[in-house]
């Protein structure tokens, strides 16, 4: 049953329960909101001498009250399980290009006998990057590839969201969607990146050009809001940049990837502000008596 912890002006702790609080509590005399659940996992347990039970019945809704404020729930649009479909199945075609097996090969020859399921992780990349994603049919020539049980396959494909196990475009274009990125404006650029490529987050575009995904931090915070296509990441990007660099893509050329503005790498924005002067020379600081020149 589902508790609720109101703290009163006098400082008397008042509990409801029941399906509707809104039945059980005077609005007008309360300040803060606390689950008891909550309390309990902090370790601090109501206080018996101020607590009281408040019965279900009618009240004049009345005043104002803070909520907890929690942040959104996030779920993944993938199912741990596979579920067949026309596109992927047993039966969707795929076979390693010679080039590709011979390079799984040869990365296979680097684990002894027995353990070649350490190449896994090398194999599905290899696959994802012959075809753009991993159908079913794909695991399980990795596991015969391998050696190992298709559950050894499944598990690491539903394990690493970096493994694609639909179709995501030819272009997939992730936009970091973390504190940093966010506070930079993250909202405004997805809102761009979708309008550019004419598909919504977690699909694909009609054409199959494009899919838009969402992800947490992709290690460029520094240089927030990031954008990532493919293996290549764009940062310090504003409006004008998702413009160009979708209308590039849709043109058959790859973009120049990096920071978007005027600086190089991570320095700050503002420009350079250490490691600005010669070094000192060798001997710098020390006693005479301790420093021999060379």
């Amino acid at each position: 049953m589902n508790i609720l912890g109101i703290v009163l002006e006098d400082d008397t702790l008042v509990t409801a329960s029941g399906q509707d609080f809104r039945e059980a509590v005077r609005l007008a005399e309360v300040r803060t909101a606390l689950t008891v659940d909550l309390m309990e996992m902090l370790g601090s347990p109501l206080p018996r001498s101020k607590e009281r039970t408040l019965r279900r019945c009618e009240y004049t809704v009345h005043g104002t009250f803070r909520n907890i404020s929690t942040s959104k729930y996030f779920f993944s649009e993938e199912l741990n399980v596979h579920r067949d479909s026309r596109d992927n199945n047993t039966h969707t075609p795929f076979e390693f290009s010679e080039a590709n097996i011979k390079r799984l090969s040869a990365i296979i020859q680097n684990y002894p006998e027995g353990f070649q399921r350490s190449a896994m992780s090398a194999a599905m990349d290899i696959v994802q990057r012959q075809i753009g994603w991993v159908p079913i049919s794909a695991m399980h020539k990795v596991a015969e590839v391998l050696s190992i049980p298709r559950m050894r396959v499944y598990e690491w494909a539903t394990f690493y969201s970096m493994v694609k196990r639909r179709y995501r475009g030819k272009f997939n274009v992730k936009v970091c969607v973390t504190t940093p990125c966010m506070l930079r404006g993250a909202d405004v650029i997805l809102q761009m990146v979708e309008e550019s490529t004419l598909c919504c987050t977690g699909g694909v575009s009609a054409d199959g050009m494009f899919g838009v995904d969402i992800v947490q931090c992709q290690g460029a915070c520094v240089n927030a809001p990031v954008i990532v296509v493919d293996d290549d990441y764009y940062e310090d990007v504003n409006e004008c940049d998702v413009h160009n660099i979708i209308q590039t893509l849709k043109s058959g050329r790859i973009p120049p990837w990096g920071p978007q503005s005027d600086r190089f790498a991570a320095e700050p924005i503002t420009g350079i502000t250490t490691l600005i002067e010669e070094p000192p020379p060798p001997g710098f600081g020390i006693q005479p008596a301790l420093f021999s020149p060379v």
